[in-house]
C-alpha cells in the first residue's frame, strides 16, 4: 500500500507540473492571448514544481520526472523496482495531463503549438549536439538543485528545497527555452508528444540528454560533495 500511494504521488506531481505548463504554453497562444510570454511559462512549471513538491515530498520524494529517479537509482536511493513505479506513474500523470488540455483548448490552438511538446527553436531544429547538449546541462542544474536542497543535510537545513528546485526549472527554462523546450524531463515531453503524433525526429533527445544529466549531476554530487555520504534504505 505504501509503495501504491508513492507511485500515486508522483502520477499526481507530474500531473500538476504537467497540466501547468501545458496550459500555459497554450494559453500563450496568439490565439487565446494571455500574454504570459517564457517568463510566465517558466513561473507556471516553476510554481507547479514547487507546489507539487510540498504537496507530496514527504511521501514520495517528489521526483515527478524520469531522469530524476534514475538519477536517484544511480546512487542507490531508490530501489529499482520502485523507480520502475515511479517511472510509469510519471509517464501516466503526464500523459493525463496533456489528454485533458487536449479536451479543453480548440483544436487549432493544439496543433499550433504541439499540445505544448517541448521542441526545438527554429534556429535548432536540426542541431542534435546543441539540443543535447542543452538538455544535458539543465538537467544537471536541476538534479544539483535538487540534491543541494533536499538530499543534502545542509541544504535542508536553509529550509527553502521546493522553492530552490522550482526557481531552477524556471531560470533553466528561461536559458534554455528558446533552444530545446527546456524540458530537463523525458515524462513532460513524453505525454504531449504521444498525443500530438511527436514523438519521432528529435524526441529520443529529450529522454538521453536529461538522464545523463541527471545520473552526471547526481554522481558528481554523492561523490564529492557527499564523501561520506550513504545510500538511503531502500
Amino acid at each position: 500500500m505504501k509503495e501504491l500511494k508513492q507511485c500515486t504521488a508522483e502520477a499526481l506531481g507530474t500531473f500538476f507540473l504537467c497540466f501547468a505548463g501545458i496550459g500555459a504554453i497554450l494559453c500563450n497562444d496568439k490565439e487565446i492571448g494571455s500574454g504570459a510570454g517564457i517568463v510566465g511559462i517558466a513561473l507556471a512549471h516553476g510554481l507547479a514544481l514547487s507546489v507539487a513538491i510540498n504537496v507530496f515530498g514527504g511521501l514520495s520524494g517528489a521526483h515527478f520526472n524520469p531522469a530524476v529517479t534514475i538519477g536517484m537509482l544511480s546512487t542507490g536511493r531508490i530501489s529499482g523496482k520502485l523507480a520502475g513505479g515511479y517511472i510509469i506513474s510519471q509517464l501516466l500523470g503526464a500523459t493525463l495531463a496533456a489528454f485533458l488540455c487536449l479536451l479543453i483548448f480548440p483544436s487549432k490552438v493544439v496543433e499550433a503549438q504541439a499540445l505544448g511538446t517541448p521542441l526545438p527553436g527554429p534556429l535548432f531544429q536540426d542541431r542534435v549536439a546543441a539540443i543535447l547538449l542543452t538538455e544535458f546541462v539543465l538537467t544537471f542544474l536541476l538534479i544539483t538543485a535538487i540534491f543541494g536542497t533536499a538530499v543534502d543535510e545542509r541544504g535542508k537545513g536553509v529550509k527553502i528545497g521546493a522553492f530552490g528546485i522550482g526557481l531552477t526549472v524556471t531560470f533553466d527554462i528561461l536559458a534554455g527555452g528558446a533552444v530545446t523546450g527546456a524540458s530537463m524531463n523525458p515524462a513532460r515531453s513524453f505525454g504531449p508528444a504521444l498525443l500530438a503524433g511527436k514523438l519521432g525526429g528529435v524526441h529520443w533527445c529529450y529522454w538521453v540528454a536529461p538522464i545523463a544529466g541527471a545520473v552526471f549531476g547526481a554522481l558528481v554530487y554523492h561523490h564529492f560533495f557527499l564523501p561520506e555520504d550513504r545510500p538511503a534504505k531502500k
